[in-house]
């Protein structure tokens, strides 16, 4: 069986012969067809990823099909086409036991803490399948992509009386946009890369898109000038700290600013400014199984649209040589897609 492993930052391999655990009860035994190549897996080739130790078997957005089950397996079958909730949770510890299994204090996360799925089969929890009859393998390895994004949303609880500001379009980003947009909003984008802006109005049909100012201030009056109002949900995706200090600023009083973009450090604000809005924070970390399962459907009945998230494609044995040239901005790299199928 071919593996691609990540030794140590800047050396991707390719391992052949590697054993394959077979399912043990409550475990299912998958093939893999298609694994959506992250931000999370450029930070790691490049040794920046927080959380992470090497050596590593990368991939998390995964579509995969069921070849063998273990014991006691009732929620897939055998031949069934699934994404993969790569959130290995504990199921006991308080999170999980209050539902917010996404949160879980002894997180495993395929990929980033253990093993995951750049190789052609491997063995894992079945209760972490969401299978769909009419997918492709293609649209189940972006479920987790567009997983993030939803969360966020589904975090705000936003809804069609909602304006909701994304700051920052990379894939985070324009997940979130496709689930305000989902949910009626009224979506604006901030980004101060122009061709991102371009991209975003040509490909996911935002019609209002805005550059940030030098200044959060001079930012906040360009908001209400084009928007009539602040924003009642702003969700930064950016993982910049100028730009999630400067969030702050962009909510209307009484309104919602959810950090889903991760930056391994300390964040300030101003609390006058805080307390005057009475505004809600928010974190917001990978999606819950329920995220999964209204993805899936979503994309089955046409509301959500894969079609301009895959930009680029490769072998998966072709990875080695294709990172370096995907980590180049000029690439235009939205989503690589690996086939090992």
């Amino acid at each position: 069986m071919t593996t691609l492993r990540l030794e140590q930052p800047g050396t991707l391999r390719i391992v052949a012969d590697q054993p394959v655990a077979e399912p043990g009860p409550g475990e299912a035994l998958v093939r893999v067809h298609r694994v959506g190549v992250c931000g999370t897996d450029y930070h790691a080739y490049r040794g920046k990823q927080p959380f992470f130790s090497y050596p590593r078997i990368l991939g998390h957005e995964v579509g995969v099909e069921v070849i063998a089950l273990g014991a006691d397996v009732t929620n897939v079958g055998i031949g069934d086409h699934c994404a993969i909730e790569p959130y290995i949770d504990c199921g006991t510890c308080i999170a999980c036991r209050r539902g917010r299994n996404n949160a879980c204090v002894n997180m495993q996360v395929l990929g980033v803490h253990i093993d995951g799925a750049h190789r052609e089969r491997f063995t894992l929890p079945a209760r972490k399948l969401h299978r769909s009859a009419s997918l492709t393998f293609d649209q189940l390895a972006l479920v987790e992509t567009l997983g993030i994004g939803a969360h966020a949303v589904e975090r705000a609880r936003v809804g069609a009386d909602d304006t909701v500001l994304v700051l920052g379009v990379g894939p985070i980003g324009l997940s979130a946009v496709q689930f305000a947009q989902a949910a009626g909003a009224r979506t604006v984008v901030m980004d101060p890369n122009q061709e991102r802006l371009r991209f975003v109005r040509e490909r996911f049909a935002v019609s209002e898109t805005l550059s940030p100012a030098a200044d959060p201030q001079a930012t906040e009056s360009l908001l209400k000038e084009r928007l009539g109002e602040l924003p009642t949900v702003v969700i930064d995706a950016t993982g910049a700290p100028p730009s999630m200090a400067a969030a702050f600023n962009y909510p209307c009083h009484g309104g919602t600013l959810v950090f889903v973009g991760l930056f391994p450090g300390d964040i300030t604000f101003n609390d006058p400014n805080f307390h005057r809005r009475e505004l809600t924070l928010m974190g917001s970390r990978n999606a819950a199984s329920a995220d999964f399962r209204r993805i899936i459907t979503l994309i089955e009945q046409g509301r959500i649209d894969t079609g301009p998230w895959i930009t680029h494609r490769a072998a998966a044995a072709d990875l080695p040589q294709r990172i370096t040239e995907w980590l180049n901005p000029a690439s235009g790299v939205l989503k690589a897609m690996l086939s090992f199928s």
